[in-house]
């Protein structure tokens, strides 16, 4: 899977913490998401955007796309980001389970 066959909502997710567009980044998720983040949860919008205010454009994060492939169920994607940050930095493996074309499930560690 190249970077242009990322599917829109994690083409969106990226984009949008990139641009630190809050607002476009929560609208990739679902209404019921979940996020796993290192062991914390955040379940719908209101959590997934603290999230994003804690740990990601909150800290003026930058992914790039380093690797994307079909994960092990249907809709689902094993991404690996470069994640620049001012708290964390790193590379490393996303799980994205989308729904309806929107992410209804992130992991991450």
């Amino acid at each position: 899977m190249t970077g242009a066959d990322v599917p829109t909502a994690v083409r969106a997710f990226i984009d949008a913490t990139n641009r630190a567009d809050s607002d476009a980044f929560v609208d990739a998720f679902t209404e019921d998401a979940h996020l796993y983040d290192y062991g914390r949860e955040f379940h719908g919008h209101a959590s997934v955007r603290d999230w994003n205010r804690t740990d990601n454009i909150g800290v003026q994060a930058h992914f790039d796309l380093v690797d994307a492939t079909a994960g092990d169920a249907e809709d689902a994607y094993v991404v690996t980001l470069k994640v620049t940050s001012h708290r964390y930095n790193g590379t490393g493996p996303m799980t994205f389970r989308l729904r309806d074309g929107l992410i209804a499930d992130l992991r991450i560690g």
